[in-house]
């Protein structure tokens, strides 16, 4: 069987995503399950590339059916659009923003028309992208701006932990207010749909209560009783899996240890903290509903470290390996 191609936009070239790029692609097991290809910029890769001490290739390519897919090996869409004398690591850069976010569109062209089935995303930096004129909240929002699809759906997976989010960068004011019982069911189901592209045959999926242990039928808030439990039993007399609220401070170990496929997170921190006090190394971000599979580190630009030589590749080793796992049922399941 063939492998897939998984691309990958290299990210704010000041930060480090070059870095753990390069640390990554140099190991012996880089392409063992899909053929990768970098969007970026040569000169800032070839930099890193001596930065960590590593002796790397660099194969500027100009479509995926040109790479050399072997350990040690970058395979390159080079749009060479960094200015080298005005560079530096560390700092936010209006030539920075707007090379990563060039970085995505093409990563984003070669998955639509290019015969890419994956993208795995490094880092960017949001006040880069401001600088640049991009007027964004991060790669998420660009895609769904690249690719029309309004509302993806944001997974993280950690060993056998996969968190779900019903909202994500939103105060926490605004999160509570956007609970409501069409929406939880919407998400449960968007969820199950999800697991079953994963492979997962029965989904058994759960909910996490939002208030103090789910609100004590009222007394420390009302949510669960009027939105969350209503909503979880309409799905669950249609067929679906589906336990819930359950506290947040037990829900999410009970997922970690194997009681459930999917928990659905009701607001940013609470699946954030869960999953990475897990493992911060092993978390990845997923984004279901696009045209294609998206996996993400789940780490910033560490501009304080970056040019150093000490970022670790980790998270970018983990992206990879569940792009290349998950890549075939997403495309064919979406195609």
């Amino acid at each position: 069987m063939s492998k897939e191609y998984v691309v990958i936009p290299m990210g704010d070239p000041a930060g480090i995503g070059p870095e753990i790029v390069v640390k990554s692609l140099n190991k012996s097991t880089a392409y063992n399950d899909a053929n990768l290809v970098v969007v970026g910029d040569r000169n800032i890769l070839k930099k890193a590339a001596e930065i960590d001490k590593i002796d790397i290739k660099i194969n500027p390519i100009k479509d995926l059916a040109d790479g050399d897919y072997r350990p040690g090996i970058i395979n390159l869409i080079d749009l060479h659009n960094v200015e080298m004398s005005t560079f530096e690591y560390g700092k936010v850069q209006a030539q920075c923003g707007q090379a990563a976010y060039d970085y995505i569109k093409e990563s984003h062209r070669l998955c639509i028309e290019g015969g890419a089935a994956a993208m795995t995303t490094t880092t960017i930096n949001k006040e880069a992208l401001k600088a640049a004129g991009i007027n964004t909240l991060g790669h998420t929002d660009i895609l769904s701006s690249l690719t029309d699809v309004k509302d993806p759906l944001t997974m993280f997976q950690v060993h056998k932990l996969r968190v779900f989010f019903y909202s994500k960068h939103v105060s926490l004011r605004k999160a509570c207010d956007l609970i409501t019982k069409e929406g939880i069911k919407n998400y449960i189901h968007r969820m199950v749909d999800a697991l079953h592209t994963m492979g997962v045959d029965k989904p058994h999926v759960a909910v996490a209560g939002l208030n103090p242990h789910c609100g004590e039928h009222g007394l420390f808030g009302d949510e669960e009783v009027k939105y969350i439990t209503p909503a979880v039993e309409e799905v669950k007399s249609e067929g679906v899996d589906v336990t819930g609220p359950i506290g947040a401070d037990s829900v999410f170990y009970q997922a970690l240890h194997g009681r459930y496929d999917g928990v659905l997170s009701l607001y940013h921190d609470q699946g954030h903290i869960a999953t990475k006090t897990v493992d911060p190394d092993l978390t990845v971000s997923f984004t279901h509903n696009l045209p294609y599979l998206r996996t993400s580190v789940d780490h910033g630009t560490a501009f304080d470290i970056a040019g150093k030589g000490i970022a670790r590749e980790v998270s970018l080793d983990e992206a990879i390996r569940l792009a290349a796992k998950y890549a075939s049922a997403f495309k064919y399941s979406q195609a």
